[in-house]
């Protein structure tokens, strides 16, 4: 009778009551079966590499109207495209994978929540992965200008041609980055559902909350331009002011529930 009452205010199903080994194990589990998805993902990733260069290379393309710069590929190491297919390929199986990884990790985290807050496990994996997407998707389309900057510095006096490797490995740093960036409200939703912050005290916090995240910006930003950083930047400002509000609805609701 107790414990339905406490579920009916929303207190934590199984009471925190699972073992430190019991969690070990879960952990263990969850983190297999994560594993299992992204190989899964990558060999999806490695039949789709091609198809997906072809994308990858459109930003470079756009700005081979410039005659100092060539949107042709250069190699040097015989293993090196064998090596970026493998390397790309497992980042293409993440991306796969990031619905079934969100849901591992929102399974594991779940009983530690209060009942009421489990209904949102469905949210949580849309919205993680929609911003996920968004991220990567602003990263895509900045780097054209991101580019454009970085080649100005040499004045017009260099021909710039990429290996395939740093061209690629460049733009799914900035669109992981960017992804993982896009990210930050969730993290912040979740502190606030645990207790670690209240919402009151990231307003107080704002300003240095703003420093921060651009200097999280330019560290996690792996081109070092000004236009991503401020690309990446902006909107962690505005996911801020966001995730507070969010906060502050899902913790009155909690309040109410345990009224």
């Amino acid at each position: 009778m107790t414990d339905t009452v406490a579920a009916a205010k929303g207190a934590p199903a199984d009471d925190g009551r699972m073992s430190l080994m019991e969690h070990l194990i879960e952990l263990r589990t969850r983190i297999i079966r994560c594993a299992i998805a992204i190989a899964v993902g990558a060999v999806v990733g490695w039949m789709i590499y091609f198809p997906v260069l072809d994308i990858l290379r459109r930003p470079l393309v756009e700005l081979s109207g410039d005659p100092n710069i060539s949107d042709k590929f250069l190699s040097f190491d015989p293993l090196e495209l064998f090596m970026l297919r493998i390397q790309v390929s497992a980042y293409l199986g993440i991306a796969i994978a990031m619905p079934f990884l969100l849901w591992q990790l929102w399974r594991f985290i779940a009983p530690g929540l209060y009942q009421n807050e489990r209904r949102f496990a469905s949210a949580f994996v849309f919205s993680a992965t929609l911003l996920f997407i968004g991220g990567a998707a602003v990263a895509y389309y900045t780097l054209p200008q991101a580019l454009k900057f970085l080649q100005s510095m040499g004045g017009g006096q260099v021909e710039i041609q990429y290996t395939v490797k740093n061209y690629i490995t460049l733009i799914v740093y900035m669109m992981l980055a960017f992804g993982a960036g896009f990210q930050f409200p969730i993290v912040l939703v979740f502190l606030q559902l645990v207790g670690v912050v209240k919402p009151q005290q990231l307003r107080q916090f704002r300003r240095f909350g703003i420093v921060i995240i651009f200097v999280v910006a330019a560290i996690i930003t792996p081109s070092a331009d000004p236009i991503s950083l401020f690309a990446l930047a902006l909107p962690m400002v505005v996911f801020y002011e966001i995730s507070i509000v969010i906060g502050r609805i899902a913790l009155g609701r909690r309040a109410a529930a345990e009224a």
